[in-house]
């Protein structure tokens, strides 16, 4: 069916933005001191010939979708590659639709042909794989979203429902296998939080780098007014949830940092703890024995962990574990591993039993998966990506309208604040953490409500 609201792609414009971290980050094995963000922005057309600019933006943290022994400097390049390749093959792409749809065909049809072309062609050493194809296509999807809702005049969480959209949800997705569940006759608005507040809990990222206090300090660290150890960070923001990343390959060190910060958390009022083990972790065994330990030895820390997120290898299609042990002790959350509906629903199977979104795994499929794993009674989380600048914008929105266990996470303020201060004098809120939380209400009009033109 044809509605007035559909759009088609004019033409892409991709722009390449370095920024670097104030201080480093811990990814897994590697470390993150810089990363190059993509922003792109989509012209489209609606079937009243109305014309407009959408933008989307995602950092392409390399050490986070492309874990490898190849060269950093050989992945990133091919990141940055890879989006111009997706540039200049979607520009020509002419069907009609909402962004939604046009977003299905793009990347769950398209870009896996794209990406073999493209690892064909480029014959790394290794190839790109589906995550960091995913990550560049983001930028392009969520341009197309924010365009669409700027062509129509309407905020784009207003515009994911019957009236706006053609093809119901059973056009994207099958439910599971002797399931309840249909599809047909529902719409991503049947799954959104519609009128969400404006005010909601953020998370703090703690480093594996990261000093906690004062006799963490080695004196490197930067002298820009912004706090430089954990304590600080809670005293300054009012934190009340707290993501710590650990190693996943060192029990002793991993059940040791869990006890410090779970100290500071005691002696600080902070409520709430999660387990970030970074796809490092190959036995439940690893992951259980850490939560009975603290369980039996320091119940106050084992009470405030509220999820365990993503120990074990991202690609579930060759790490099929059984991790019903693990969500026993405690909720466990796909993050690396939610590609898709399809990977949610294969790690529900495995005992998974929440799902972390991302908006840089598309805006698209972030919606898609969030309907699937509400229809099967899994729980939600939106995770950052360090998102600065334009990026952090439809992060925190999606955390708002997901209805997530608890907020969103946020830590761009915390790696490199100053890369967003043009957008943050427009939303403070936005990029800035007040008592345990963050203020959407300067989000205003129609798209993402990002107010580009007063930058």
């Amino acid at each position: 069916m044809k509605l007035s609201t559909d759009i088609r792609i004019k033409n892409f414009s991709l722009h390449f933005i370095p920024v670097k971290t104030r201080v480093p980050l811990k990814f897994g094995s590697e470390v993150l001191s810089s990363v190059i963000c993509a922003r792109v922005k989509a012209g489209v057309i609606n079937r009243g010939k109305e014309s407009a600019e959408g933008w989307g933006e995602t950092p392409l943290s390399v050490q986070w979708v492309w874990p490898s022994q190849v060269p950093y400097s050989v992945r990133q390049q091919a990141l940055l590659t890879f989006c111009e390749f997706l540039g200049e093959r979607w520009q020509s792409f002419d069907n009609w639709g909402h962004a939604i749809e046009i977003g299905h065909q793009l990347i769950m049809n398209d870009l896996p042909k794209a990406l073999a072309q493209f690892n064909d062609l480029e014959n790394y050493a290794e190839p790109m794989p589906w995550l960091a194809g995913l990550v560049c296509a983001s930028a392009f999807d969520l341009a197309l979203h924010d365009a669409y809702g700027v062509v129509n005049q309407i905020p784009v969480y207003q515009a994911y429902g019957k009236e706006f959209i053609s093809s119901d949800l059973s056009c994207f997705l099958q439910p599971e296998e002797k399931s309840e569940v249909n599809f047909e006759g529902k719409f991503p608005s049947d799954f959104l939080v519609l009128k969400p507040p404006s005010r909601i809990p953020v998370w703090h990222l703690v480093g594996g780098l990261d000093p906690l206090g004062k006799d963490d300090l080695t004196g490197d660290e930067p002298e820009d007014g912004y706090p430089v150890h954990l304590m600080d960070w809670i005293q300054r923001d009012g934190l009340n949830c707290l993501k710590i990343k650990l190693l996943g390959n060192d029990s002793d060190w991993d059940y040791q940092r869990l006890l410090k910060v779970g100290e500071i958390a005691e002696k600080m009022d902070v409520d709430h703890l999660t387990a970030d083990f970074n796809c490092t972790v190959t036995e439940p065994s690893y992951v259980n024995e850490i939560l009975d330990r603290l369980k039996s030895d320091n119940v106050d820390t084992h009470r405030r962990i509220l999820y365990v997120e993503q120990p074990f290898p991202y690609d579930l299609d060759t790490h099929r574990i059984d991790v019903h042990s693990v969500s026993a002790r405690k909720p466990l959350f796909m993050d690396e591993s939610a590609h898709d509906w399809k990977h949610v629903r294969l790690g529900r199977k495995l005992g998974w039993t929440g799902v972390a979104l991302k908006t840089c795994k598309t805006q698209t499929g972030a919606l898609l998966s969030l309907c699937w794993a509400r229809a099967h009674d899994m729980d939600l989380m939106v995770q950052d990506l360090t998102n600065p600048m334009l990026a952090q914008i439809p992060h925190v929105l999606l955390g708002a309208h997901a209805g997530t266990i608890m907020g969103v996470e946020s830590n761009g303020m915390q790696f490199y604040p100053n890369a967003s201060l043009r957008e943050a004098k427009i939303h403070p809120g936005v990029y800035n953490r007040r008592e345990g939380n963050l203020d959407l209400s300067t989000l205003q009009g129609s798209g993402f409500g990002y107010r580009i033109n007063e930058f």
